[in-house]
């Protein structure tokens, strides 16, 4: 069999634009002999298209592209997601479809079984589950369509979720196709792999698994669409982090090779970045070069991303910065082709503190004057990015965004957020990378220790638990859900993980007003994470 994958980089609600990209990878197979073509889940809406199934005319122009696409195929059939009505009694009004277009044939239509309702996903607000799922006649035989989760066993997940398997309606399928729209996290593509091998190998049915590529707000699809043989032997990976239209002739065989953790994490925030400013209409963007390792990898991506000359790096020192700092984020731009302003904040600061001599007298300088220099920094980004149509970047790391060590309206203030789903040792890590073949990232923003610079000799550690001890204790309290007694329990210092605990409810509040981040971590603040902000429980 050849398989054509149309791994493409869809739009929500860009219903032309992604009809367009559907009919061009299709006419591109078809040339390369394709029998079958094959998108990812909702490839006509983009995914995911959250309220917008609600507007009045999104779903019928939806369907009336499926109708076009159906005009324009060939003898080849098309495999294609979309969004459909709910013709039933009762239930949720849409269903998320994949349909089987064919040239002077019916369109057969098939649902998906298995809706999420965890993390980042909430396809029950909007799909009614199919009860069944049926095969259709393909090359003299029977083929099944499966979307997304349809597929995925529960052996990733502490506990079963659904009541079926889908697949067993498909025993008499002698291949199964699968569309999706699977977000990445570190390890996600291995973790895909390992399933759709197993899923294989069990059922003995070749699986074809196309994949959705691009970011779409907080979330980052990495594509790596995969062609796995009835042994659960790899025949093809697709590309990772971008568009790949190819034909996968069945027979071949391929071995699986894993990428550097940082190196993944890296293309998805670039990829994350890129698509989010082309998406929302912007070309450029600003962020503040500190001199420190957060700030530098924030723009040694965006740089990567978008192309040096679409990136505005801006340095703005008061009293407390070093002339090291200062020569470190100079150099990094020079290293990196970047245009760097140099926007001193002292005056401003000397200015609006004095406006506070009666209000404050007698009371002693704490972090009130400290906040005063990131939030002039902020206001002193957000006056460029205003004036230059610029997005603004935040570079605040997943570390400090757990504990609350950051600004609001200061150092927080912006459009996206880059880090917020990066931990400070990964971020170390991504350093690392970047600097794998050369200095990029001038030594010493790696190796001093890290610093707010807000008052004199100010560290992070001044406050703050070791990063790595930190970070250990975030993974299991935010990303684990396990409870503080119970992270004790594991051996922690119990003074440090009642502070961490208690850092991380306290500022709930923060969160709520953040910017947008990208998601590359298996639970990331934003969408996935819905905390109140008032409530009482305390761990």
């Amino acid at each position: 069999m050849k398989i054509g994958f149309a791994q493409i980089n869809t739009t929500v609600g860009d219903l032309e634009g992604n009809r367009d990209k559907i009919g061009a990878a299709y006419d591109a197979c078809v040339a390369q002999g394709a029998e079958i073509v094959l998108t990812p889940e909702l490839a006509i809406t983009g995914y995911p298209p959250l309220d917008l199934v609600f507007k009045s005319r999104f779903v019928p122009r939806n369907l009336e592209i499926l109708e076009e696409l159906h005009r324009r195929t060939g003898d080849a059939p098309l495999l294609v997601g979309f969004v459909d009505h709910n013709s039933g009694p009762s239930g949720r009004p849409f269903r998320n479809g994949a349909a089987l277009l064919r040239r002077g044939e019916p369109v057969v239509k098939t649902y998906k079984s298995l809706l999420p309702t965890y993390d980042v996903f909430d396809e029950d607000r909007y799909f009614q589950a199919a009860e069944r799922t049926a095969p259709f006649a393909f090359r003299g035989g029977l083929a099944g369509a499966t979307i997304c989760e349809d597929i995925w066993t529960e052996s990733f997940l502490p506990r079963r979720l659904y009541g079926r398997d889908p697949l067993e309606s498909l025993e008499d399928a002698g291949v199964i196709f699968n569309l999706s729209a699977s977000p990445f996290n570190a390890g996600k593509p291995r973790l895909r792999f390992d399933m759709l091998s197993g899923v294989a190998a069990k059922r003995r049915r070749p699986i074809f698994y196309c994949n959705s590529v691009g970011g779409n707000d907080q979330l980052v699809f990495d594509g790596n669409s995969l062609a796995i043989d009835a042994q659960g032997g790899l025949i093809a990976r697709l590309a990772a982090f971008r568009e790949d239209v190819r034909v996968v002739e069945t027979g071949g065989a391929s071995a699986w090779e894993d990428t550097p953790e940082a190196g993944e994490v890296f293309e998805a925030l670039c990829l994350g970045l890129r698509d989010y400013l082309s998406k929302c209409g912007f070309k450029s963007v600003v962020l503040g070069l500190s001199g420190g390792i957060d700030s530098a990898v924030s723009a040694c991506i965006a740089a990567e991303a978008l192309g040096p000359e679409n990136v505005l790096g801006v340095s703005m020192p008061a009293q407390y910065s070093s002339q090291g700092s200062i020569d470190d984020a100079l150099a990094l731009a020079k290293n990196l082709g970047v245009r760097c302003l140099q926007v001193p904040i002292q005056r401003a600061f000397e200015t609006f503190r004095e406006q506070f001599t009666q209000t404050f007298a007698g009371l002693p300088e704490d972090t009130t004057e400290e906040n005063m220099q990131p939030r002039l920094r902020g206001m002193t980004l957000m006056a460029l990015s205003n004036k230059f149509g610029s997005l603004l970047l935040t570079t605040g790391n997943k570390s400090e965004l757990a504990v609350g060590y950051c600004t609001l309206y200061g150092d927080m203030a912006g459009g996206l957020a880059i880090l917020s789903d990066v931990p400070k040792t990964m971020v170390y890590r991504l350093a690392a990378w970047i600097n794998r073949e050369r200095e990029i990232i001038p030594a010493a923003s790696i190796e001093k220790p890290p610093s707010a610079e807000l008052k004199p000799n100010q560290t992070d550690q001044d406050t703050l638990p070791p990063y790595d001890l930190l970070d250990r204790i975030l993974q299991l309290y935010v990303e684990e859900n396990i409870s503080g007694r119970d992270i004790i329990a594991r051996g922690f210092d119990e003074a440090t993980v009642r502070w961490v605990v208690r850092k991380v409810d306290l500022n709930e509040y923060k969160r709520a007003q953040a910017v947008p981040g990208l998601k590359v971590t298996s639970h990331a603040f934003g969408v996935g994470r819905r905390m109140p902000v008032a409530q009482r429980f305390v761990d």
